[in-house]
């Protein structure tokens, strides 16, 4: 959390070119052979926003997204007034009981913290606090066909401070 805090005082607002972002954390990803690919358009339109923060926001979901999915897929979708960032994976998604909790600091649906799944509970929150630091939110859904969607849904007009 102490990261996050600095990030807000220390990182300025800057264009980011997100179809570029998107590659990166994907190119990213693949190195140690994740299946990660990103799908759709595209968003063509630069978003300002902090991009360290954005960028780590986007690895916690990814690295959840082939963790518990196998593979994660990537797209970005704006109509001018909201950026959506999705992550979507194939995984068993998150129980309808813990949906709501997965964002709280160090909350795990895995309690038994297995060394084979790793983490201490602190991803899920991070990206949400990212969210938050660009005045929007991060929406986690079940998908109907199976796997989770993760969406950082990211209002165009934040303010510069």
């Amino acid at each position: 959390l102490d990261y996050l805090r600095s990030l807000r005082e220390n990182e300025t607002p800057q264009a980011i070119d997100i179809d570029a972002l998107l590659g990166t954390v994907a190119d990213d990803a693949r190195v140690p052979g994740h299946d990660v690919v990103v799908t759709g358009d595209g968003v063509g339109v630069p978003f300002t926003g902090r991009l360290t923060a954005l960028r780590r926001a986007l690895q916690n979901l990814v690295d959840n997204a082939v963790k518990y999915g196998h593979r994660a897929r990537l797209r970005g979708e704006d109509d001018g007034i909201t950026l959506r960032l999705f992550v979507e994976d194939d995984g068993p998604g998150i129980p309808a009981e813990h949906i709501d909790r997965v964002t709280d600091p160090y909350y795990r649906i895995d309690a038994s913290r297995n060394p084979a799944t790793g983490g201490i509970g602190l991803g899920l929150s991070i990206v949400s606090d990212v969210a938050r630091l660009h005045r929007g939110n991060l929406e986690l859904r079940n998908r109907p066909e199976g796997g989770l969607s993760a969406c950082l849904a990211l209002p165009r007009n934040m303010p510069s401070n």
